[in-house]
């Protein structure tokens, strides 16, 4: 990518709102130096990378990047034995510093469990460097000054210091408060010339004082005189101010060796911070164009979907959807001046060009974009006065350079492509250029006035017309793209809006042959045909979006249905426990009773067998007023579904009737206002009928119970387990030693679950399969206590 198409495309200016999201001067230089790529695994690395900064953003708001500086002259320094400045220190402290906070930062979200492949391979490579950084803080302060505590003798002559100046202060402040010298100052104050302190002193007085003279103001009235007081102690200041710097330049010297010693791991931190923040930079501008992330391929195939130029304002710019590699790789643009053409050939090109720079663009979800080796473009007028050239000649110009480049991976824009000279000369140089980049596999998007490249595009194959729309209402352009429609001329409506006689425009008709007026006919229906369909899949696009906020709604709704039902089963299971527990004790009340009773009394009355059987049925919870949970079990899979058929979908736990079977194992459902495509394996037949529960029927003398005999082949384990419980207890009642249980052989399920019941009963003695003669395996015979 020449300079000239990156200015010609406005790159520049993109880079330049791109610099403003940078962090640091390293990632305003990688702005700077920003080029596109041309091959595709870069183009998507980089992609890559801005998405995962654009998703950082997203959860995070913002990223700690501050205090990171450019500090790769200062290490270089340091290389070859350079002392640093405090200040530059300062700075190498703040970006190590800046850089291991970040890498906590990123760390924090991958312990979240957010993706960050790119992010993650960058913090690993940050060195943390806590020595160096905690060396330069125990002797530098954020101010770049070098602390008393960097060294012991440091702090030994800084309180020298003090003590001298405090000395010095005391006597001059002696001096100037005395009534006999202050009629000899000019003011009352001690002041400092030459790094040594001295008072104001009037011409007239200056041997009154002795010392040395420093200084004199203006007018040469007052002398700034060190007395000869001080002197000495001023001398021993000064003396003491140079060990103290030199001993500052011994710390700062160690310093700087220290950084020297890791000044490789320091330039790899510096590397990697510079690429960080150009990332954050480009997600940030991305936010702040409203971009997305395309999809990209090497295909040589362009879908852009509601592109717009980001250097139009969001509230005037509008929205194109352009495609180029699919059904056609040329687009002949037609249309009015200022209708928006030029401005769609570079919404087209700046686009290609962000995208391969690893930006994303401001398109909606699902845009595509491709990787070209090359863009070029001849836009504008560029005529040159210095070369002599005309205004055709600067584009044939520019278009013999471009035509010796071009190849089957290269992006070519061509503005008003023959204008400049005689039309139909012009109309025939631009179908051959056109028909020439054809040929060597290039995609074309070209702007034009010529009413001949309206016929070329329905001649050619792959080959599409388009237009920019004009309002003949409002006398104003549109700016929208139409795709497939060339434009027409909009001469007579407009000069008919502006009131030119209707008899002008009909002669002006009358010179233009029939074929061009069955064209503009053809053209017009041609856009009213689109707007129409355009208006109809708008409507359609609504409807559809309804329907999904509808189902998502409808989802929601369900999900919080069946949290508040699980919620009931719960309480209910915990209720209908709790009443099990409460009746089981009772039953065993009762069992005592009559057991001490019959101990007492000897066989038990029919009286007070009846009056046990109904204290048992009245501690029985009832189960007909709780709820039940359903025990989760494999749904069959439906067959043969007939249309009408009821039918529960269980992904959204509805009921609904079969309309029509799509497919081997789908079937097409109404649920309600909707249709739905549902596998068999998500139907659950809905059973018409509902069979009345069958309970065994035992027999035992005296009571309810007439045969010490249990029947559960074909019963349900749940209900099994239920009426053997019963079943024993009401065997008890009758005073049966023992009682027969028959649950068959079939799979074995139903004869290991009541085993293990009958074990755990409290009321059972002993237990055994029946003999040949008692039905095997397929009964138990249960010894009661």
């Amino acid at each position: 990518m020449n300079d000239r198409i990156l200015r010609v495309l406005e790159y520049t200016k993109i880079k330049h709102q791109l610099s403003e999201h940078v962090s640091s001067s390293l990632g305003k230089e990688k702005v700077n130096h920003l080029t596109p790529w041309t091959n595709y695994e870069d183009v998507t690395h980089q992609q890559n990378s801005t998405d995962e900064g654009a998703q950082v953003l997203r959860l995070k708001g913002n990223v700690p990047l501050g205090g990171i500086r450019d500090i790769r002259a200062s290490i270089k320094r340091t290389e070859i034995g350079g002392i640093l400045s405090p200040e530059e220190l300062v700075d190498i402290g703040t970006t190590i510093y800046g850089g291991r906070r970040f890498k906590r930062f990123i760390e924090g979200m991958l312990e979240d469990e957010v993706d960050l492949p790119i992010l993650s391979d960058f913090i690993d490579q940050i060195d943390p460097l806590i020595e160096v950084e905690q060396k330069i803080k125990e002797c530098i302060d954020d101010q770049g000054h070098v602390m008393d505590t960097a060294s012991p003798a440091l702090r030994t002559i800084r309180q020298q210091l003090r003590s001298y100046e405090s000395r010095i202060r005391e006597k001059l402040e002696s001096i100037i408060r005395s009534s006999k010298t202050q009629k000899m100052l000019s003011d009352t104050i001690v002041t400092i010339r030459n790094d040594r302190y001295v008072i104001p002193v009037k011409q007239e007085y200056r041997s009154a004082f002795g010392g040395m003279v420093h200084d004199q103001s203006a007018s040469g009235a007052t002398l700034f005189i060190e007395p000869q007081a001080v002197v000495t102690i001023n001398n021993q200041l000064k003396e003491a101010k140079s060990k103290e710097h030199q001993e500052i330049q011994r710390i700062l010297k160690s310093l700087s060796d220290l950084v020297a010693e890791v000044s490789s791991f320091l330039s790899h931190n510096v590397t990697v911070l510079s690429e960080i923040d150009f990332i954050f930079a480009k997600a940030r501008y991305g936010h702040s164009i409203k971009a997305v992330k395309p999809k990209i391929n090497d295909q040589q195939y362009m879908k852009l979907k509601r592109a717009r130029h980001p250097m139009i304002p969001l509230d005037e710019v509008v929205p194109i959807d352009v495609e180029l590699g699919g059904e056609y790789n040329s687009l002949v643009i037609t249309g009015p001046n200022t209708g928006g053409k030029t401005v769609t050939l570079k919404t087209i090109g700046l686009l290609s060009l962000m995208a391969q720079s690893g930006l994303q663009i401001p398109v909606e979800e699902e845009s595509e974009v491709t990787v070209f080796e090359s863009i070029y473009a001849d836009i504008g007028d560029e005529q040159s006065i210095e070369q002599n050239l005309s205004t055709f000649s600067s584009h044939m110009t520019n278009i013999v350079n471009i035509l010796d480049q071009v190849n089957f991976k290269s992006l070519v824009l061509f503005d008003e492509l023959g204008a400049g000279t005689d039309p139909t000369e012009g109309a025939a140089l631009a179908i051959s250029i056109l028909d020439y980049v054809n040929a060597r596999g290039s995609k074309i998007v070209a702007t034009t006035h010529y009413s001949e490249l309206k016929a070329y595009a329905y001649n050619r194959e792959g080959v599409m017309n388009a237009s920019v729309e004009f309002d003949v209402e409002t006398l104003r352009p549109t700016y929208r793209l139409l795709i497939g429609v060339p434009g027409r001329s909009n001469a007579f409506e407009i000069s008919r809006r502006i009131g030119l006689d209707d008899r002008i425009i009909e002669d002006a008709r009358s010179h233009i042959s029939e074929d061009n007026n069955k064209i503009d006919v053809m053209i017009a229906s041609l856009e009213n045909a689109q707007k129409q369909a355009e208006q109809e899949r708008s409507e359609a696009n609504d409807i559809n979006r309804e329907a999904q906020q509808l189902k998502q709604d409808l989802e929601r709704k369900m999900q919080e249905f069946d949290q508040y039902k699980d919620k009931l089963y719960e309480k209910a299971e915990n209720e209908a426990k709790k009443s099990v527990e409460n009746a089981r004790a009772e039953a065993d009340e009762i069992l005592k009773e009559l057991r001490a009773y019959q101990k007492d009394h000897g066989n038990v009355k029919e009286h007070k067998l009846i009056e046990a059987q109904k204290r048992l049925d009245e501690a029985t919870p009832n189960k007909s007023k709780s709820f039940k949970k359903k025990t989760s079990k494999q749904a069959k899979v439906p067959e043969n579904l007939k249309p009408g058929e009821e039918v529960k979908v269980l992904t959204v736990n509805q009921k609904g009737h079969i309309v029509d079977k799509v497919g081997p194992n789908e079937y097409q459902v109404q649920v309600g206002i909707m249709k739905m495509t549902v596998k068999a394996n998500e139907l659950e037949q809905v059973k018409q009928e509902k069979k009345p529960e069958t309970k065994p029927v035992v027999r035992v003398e005296g009571s309810s119970v007439r045969k010490p005999e249990l029947d559960l082949r074909g019963e349900r384990y749940d209900n099994a387990l239920r009426a053997v419980d019963k079943f024993l207890d009401e065997s008890l009642l009758a005073g049966y030693p023992q009682v027969s249980i028959i649950h068959g052989k079939g799979t074995g399920a139903l004869r290991n679950g009541v085993q293990s019941f009958l074990k755990e009963h409290p009321n059972v003695k002993s237990t055994r399969f029946g003999s040949a003669g008692e039905g095997g395996s397929g009964v138990t015979i249960v010894g009661l206590k």
